[in-house]
């Protein structure tokens, strides 16, 4: 069954505000805390709860789907992520707000999950790179947003917050108008397997999807979480932050749909490669340009023009090496490795802050960057659906 354009809209808005939400979170709590005293390190760490949410709910989120459908996991997750927004406010402590960002991001997860499966279960294949990449332009145009809320702190503490509350709760509302969905039942053959077997299957089918998911989570996060509280401890100000974090994200805006169109008519290795190898160079000149802020700012776009579509080319990549039926373990372990690098990124780059001085955290990224991309280039990945079609 094919996405009606009524129903892809309405998911791809509700995705752009989910977007919106994360990207003001991540900054604007890095923000409140450095100012509060609070170290790069722990600061870090508290960045990770959102992920460790994810990776909590991913065991259990498969199940509720397929009995259940699409609609009722999207609709728990928004009431989720709105409750938790409203929550922030009334208690400005370390560990509770830990508690609200591992409960967003398990609402989060139930919401991307749902969204990413029902897209990519319901795309043509040579479709799937344009149906994706417009689902990351979505979420990148709301997380690119995100960040300008953290100039709300000098009006009042708590207004950005209820802003997203506010947001998330238009989105619930917005749910309820389109007609639920399952997702494909399993063959004969695979119905009666361990959800263990499943993952299995799917690791060994897709495993070289999962690195652009895991590497698009550790840059995200890293530059997000670790990347302000760096700025702040080497002069550059508040307004250049605000500027810098969304020029990569509109740089990804730019070249998203293009990429995802080449990927659908050259393949999703060679553009991956293309990504990872461009988004390489171009971090690791960030390097030499740290204050120079009209520098800084191309190298940001230019960045966020060849990495900022890691996580949607990983998620049409996968999609084209497995069986429909798959689809939803195969987005579980996408959103697992998107977590794991999500959960790495802060943690590295608040450590490299307080080890090195510098912008020693940006080698982390771009030897993430060469790391990741090495099994893509020497790995032979075949379209499941092209390969079933011949044999027929």
């Amino acid at each position: 069954m094919q996405l009606s354009a009524y129903r892809f809209s309405v998911l791809v808005s509700i995705v752009f505000i989910s977007g919106f939400a994360q990207g003001m979170l991540l900054p604007l709590i890095a923000v409140i805390f450095e100012q509060d005293g609070t170290s790069a390190s722990l600061n870090g760490f508290h960045a990770t709860a959102l992920y460790i949410g994810i990776l909590l709910a991913s065991p259990f989120i498969e199940k509720p789907l397929r009995k259940f459908g699409y609609k009722p996991l999207i609709l728990s997750g928004l009431l989720a992520v709105v409750f938790c927004f409203f929550l922030f406010p009334f208690w400005k402590v370390f560990w509770f707000w830990f508690v609200l960002r591992l409960l967003i991001g398990i609402g989060d997860h139930m919401l991307h999950f749902s969204t990413q499966t029902w897209i990519t279960s319901n795309s043509a294949e040579n479709k799937r790179g344009r149906n994706i990449s417009l689902y990351g332009i979505a979420f990148g145009a709301g997380f690119g947003i995100g960040p300008l809320m953290t100039k709300l702190l000098e009006v009042n503490e708590n207004l950005p917050f209820w802003l997203a509350a506010g947001l998330c709760l238009m989105s619930f509302f917005l749910m309820t108008t389109i007609r639920n969905e399952k997702p494909e039942t399993e063959s004969p053959r695979t119905a009666g397997v361990t959800a263990f077997s499943r993952y299995k299957d799917v690791w060994k089918m897709a495993w070289v999807a999962m690195l652009p998911p895991f590497g698009y989570g550790f840059l995200e996060a890293t530059l997000h979480g670790s990347f302000p509280v760096f700025a702040l401890r080497n002069g550059i100000s508040i307004d250049w932050v605000a500027v810098l974090l969304p020029a990569f994200v509109l740089g990804s805006l730019v070249f998203q749909l293009p990429l995802g169109l080449l990927s659908d008519k050259y393949g999703r290795k060679p553009i991956l490669i293309f990504s990872f190898v461009s988004g390489f160079f171009s971090f690791l000149a960030t390097y030499w340009a740290m204050h120079s802020f009209w520098v800084l700012l191309t190298l940001f776009f230019l960045s966020g023009m060849f990495v900022g579509s890691m996580f949607s080319l990983g998620i049409a990549y996968m999609s084209d090496l497995l069986p429909k039926y798959h689809l939803p373990a195969g987005n579980i372990l996408a959103g697992i490795s998107f977590s794991i690098g999500s959960m790495s990124g802060p943690l590295i780059g608040g450590t490299f802050i307080s080890w090195f001085k510098g912008g020693a955290f940006v080698f982390a990224i771009c030897g993430m960057l060469f790391f990741l991309c090495l099994p893509i280039l020497f790995t032979k990945g075949q379209s499941y659906q092209k390969l079933h079609t011949k044999s027929a």
